[in-house]
């Protein structure tokens, strides 16, 4: 399966290159939030702005910067009240896939 990475990589390899550099390498490197906080503020974000594509791989991203299934959770159920139901919903489906595949 191609990852979002790797396709953006092979399609578009100088995006591929300043979303390393900036992004990761910078954006996510700033000492003013936590990567565990980041990542709570990207899975909010990608759940409301229906961007499930990159949700998978920030989802891991997420427990891996140790955010709790629980707190996931609870993301999505608030989210559900500012985004929509099937929004929250969706992600949801989305969210069960990662963790069970972990």
């Amino acid at each position: 399966m191609t990852t979002p990475r790797s396709a953006m990589q092979e399609v578009a390899p100088k995006l591929a290159e300043i979303a390393a550099d900036v992004l990761f390498g910078d954006v996510w490197e700033r000492p003013g939030l936590s990567k565990r906080d980041r990542s709570l503020i990207t899975v909010a974000t990608l759940i409301a702005l229906y961007r499930t594509g990159q949700l998978p791989g920030h989802i891991n991203r997420a427990l891996d910067n140790g955010v709790t299934k629980e707190e996931i959770g609870e993301v999505v159920t608030h989210i559900a009240f500012y985004a929509g139901v099937p929004t929250a919903a969706q992600a949801a489906g989305i969210i069960k896939e990662v963790f069970d595949s972990r």
